[in-house]
């Protein structure tokens, strides 16, 4: 029977970083592990969403997953608030929303308010803001969400009906069409107001209910004990709300196993996978977001036994590539050769596995965002055999045998190669 794994490594992607001697933190990372799949694979190399496009995580795995979407993507805020079990209708309006640290000058300090928001912190501060903030239109209702970190989601509804057509309030981000994408706004320093994207009555009311949320958010925020608390322990106030991504309709897609026939599992920890899974009806698997790998392998032993095709995505390579931690991301790739596919090398040759490994988008260190910069891609142990690669990092891949693929086709000519 066949058995594919199918991992994607968040933001792996990279460029020559100078403190490396020009090598991409996955070319100086210690990885012989995924060597060893290397030297029995082909390559090729893969623009997630498209050539130019530096996308969100969202849209990248969905269209690393086979579904392409142009104009009628939903949104990573319905996305989210899927994931996390948040009450959604069509006609409701989802966002994504980040825990932020501002100054006084409302001058954004920190997008995630350092990174170091607790499971305790986040959920106080968003109850608080859940009871204490009241709409001047009493016919609007709200449920905010801390799912995970700085991680949030906000849905809002209205008996006269909403819009996802609204810009975002966080300047890392932009909307083009129905996506988003990394902005590439020169002066990311300040909220940027919401405004609605079309003429619509519902789009004008989203836009401004979207800034009254955040006005009076962050008057909440700012007097919030638990904000007190961080400060005097000496860590960044989490002070406004960074709202992004809206959505207004629940989509309904054609689940991969209607498509290919094969029972998927998905290994999932944050919250936008996990909406993801549930979408696309994989069987979920829940883990933790951690750098211990030993229970994502015990899960991944689990699922590849009852399942025809495993997915996991993992996480650990895009903060620091959002930090410009060049040193942090090259170890965390070790970390995860070692911890991850180390353990699981004798399950795959045992169970003769077929393992695809690429990435969601590329998150370089010098850059500290998402890029347009293709993602590699190895497919090891499948019907192609091998192409020559030594090695599992850009430079091979771009000579790989696979040449340039669309993300939309990578999961499609897995299947159709596996053993």
């Amino acid at each position: 029977m066949v058995r594919i794994l199918y991992v994607l490594l968040d933001g792996v992607g990279d460029r020559p970083v100078p403190q490396l001697g020009g090598k991409t933190p996955l070319q100086a990372a210690k990885t012989p592990n995924m060597r060893e799949l290397a030297r029995n694979s082909v390559m090729g190399q893969v623009y997630s969403v498209g050539k130019g496009i530096a996308p969100e995580s969202d849209i990248a795995v969905f269209n690393m997953l086979g579904y392409s979407f142009r104009e009628d993507y939903v949104g990573r805020g319905v996305v989210e608030a899927v994931g996390a079990d948040m009450e959604f209708r069509t006609g409701d309006v989802a966002l994504r929303a980040n825990f932020a640290t501002v100054n006084d000058a409302m001058e954004i300090i920190d997008r995630r308010a350092g990174r170091d928001v607790t499971k305790e912190d986040g959920d106080h501060l968003a109850r608080e803001i859940q009871s204490k903030l009241k709409f001047d239109d009493p016919k609007v209702s709200f449920s905010f969400k801390h799912t995970q970190g700085h991680r949030c989601v906000l849905v809002m509804r209205h008996p006269l009906g909403l819009s996802g057509r609204v810009t975002n309030t966080d300047p890392g981000y932009v909307r083009v069409g129905s996506m988003g994408v990394a902005s590439g706004l020169a002066d990311q320093s300040r909220v940027v107001p919401c405004k609605p994207m079309d003429g619509t009555p519902q789009a004008k009311r989203t836009a401004e209910l979207v800034n009254e949320f955040t006005r009076k958010s962050y008057q909440i925020l700012k007097a919030s004990r638990t904000n007190e608390e961080r400060i005097a322990r000496g860590t960044k106030p989490a002070n406004i709300v960074l709202l992004r991504d809206a959505g207004d309709t629940l989509p309904k897609l054609e689940t991969l196993r209607s498509k290919y026939n094969l029972e998927f599992g998905a290994i999932v920890d944050m919250p936008v996978e996990l909406g993801i899974s549930k979408l696309v009806g994989f069987r979920v698997y829940r883990s933790m977001p951690s750098r211990e790998y030993s229970a994502k392998v015990e899960l991944t032993v689990n699922a590849l036994k009852v399942c025809d095709v495993v997915y996991i995505h993992i996480k650990g390579p895009d903060e620091p590539g959002h930090d410009g931690l060049w040193d942090l991301k090259t170890q965390i790739i070790s970390e995860i050769d070692e911890g991850y596919f180390g353990k699981l090398l004798g399950f795959i040759r045992e169970n003769r596995v077929t393992v695809a490994v690429s990435a969601d988008h590329s998150t370089p260190c010098t850059a500290k965002a998402h890029t347009d910069d293709p993602v590699p891609l190895m497919i090891s142990g499948s019907k192609l055999g091998t192409d020559g690669s030594e090695s599992f990092d850009e430079a091979a891949a771009s000579r790989g045998s696979l040449g340039t693929m669309l993300g939309k086709d990578v999961i499609s000519k897995v299947i159709s190669i596996a053993y």
